[in-house]
């Protein structure tokens, strides 16, 4: 299996993110973007749940973070939406399969928000590009460093629903440098560097497949806090053992 040479390694531990160009081959990649169709066509959202994704500290709690359908969403396949591609009642304003936001950011944020684990530096986001996400289309952006000043805000589960510990800074928007990726890139992404993805008003659409990895070293402990918790149905699978 390939490895970050010595100064991939370096870099990711400077910025806190790392672009590897040409991780998937582009046959791999629209293989991956036929699948997920078929996921989308088959999708039937009832208008009660039919959530706007964000990750607003009073927008998250208002529209997703006290839904069962968010909360419940761990072990199931859920769907989030872009702001405005509702009416008042619920119903698309625009083909749904143009609708989707996230289905399982826009705002700066860091992943450790979300995802806490004691030590910190344990978890590790995977951002692979299925099209080119470039400066028109709403690529990553990135604060360089960021990761090493610690996590200065946390949702955690609540009797209901969700809420935050701590406050979010204000972030300045020119310490953050853009990170356009060719399709079949893959981003890796520290927990706790701070990232976010401007809204794509392009008529270019910029799929991205994105998942999370924990290391589980001895004396990792994943927060019981967290929002999202293994289940006896899909407790979270073990890569390495």
């Amino acid at each position: 299996m390939a490895c970050l040479s010595p100064s991939q390694l370096k870099k990711f531990q400077e910025d806190g993110f790392l672009l590897l160009e040409g991780f998937l081959t582009e046959d791999e990649c629209v293989a991956m973007q036929h699948r997920i169709g078929e996921i989308v066509a088959e999708m039937d959202v009832p208008l009660h749940c039919r959530t706007e994704f964000s990750t607003q500290e009073d927008e998250q709690l208002r529209n997703q973070g006290s839904t069962e359908y968010f909360l419940s969403s761990g072990d199931k396949i859920r769907f989030f939406f872009e702001k405005g591609v509702f009416d008042k009642k619920g119903n698309f304003l625009v083909p749904p399969e143009k609708s989707i936001n996230k289905i399982g950011h826009v705002s700066p944020h860091q992943d450790a928000t979300f995802l806490y684990t004691e030590p910190l530096g344990r978890v590790l986001g995977v951002w692979i590009a299925m099209e080119d996400a470039l400066l028109e289309n709403g690529c990553l952006w990135f604060i360089p460093g960021s990761h090493t000043r610690g996590v200065s805000r946390r949702m955690i589960r609540a009797p209901a629903g969700t809420s935050f510990l701590g406050s979010e800074p204000a972030w300045d928007n020119n310490l953050f440098v853009p990170l356009p990726v060719r399709r079949g890139g893959l981003v890796l992404i520290h927990g706790e560097v701070v990232h976010k993805s401007e809204q794509n008003l392009s008529n270019l659409s910029r799929q991205a497949y994105t998942f999370h990895l924990m290391e589980a070293a001895a004396g990792t402990v994943w927060s019981p806090e967290n929002w999202l918790q293994p289940t006896t149905e899909l407790p979270f699978p073990p890569l390495y053992v």
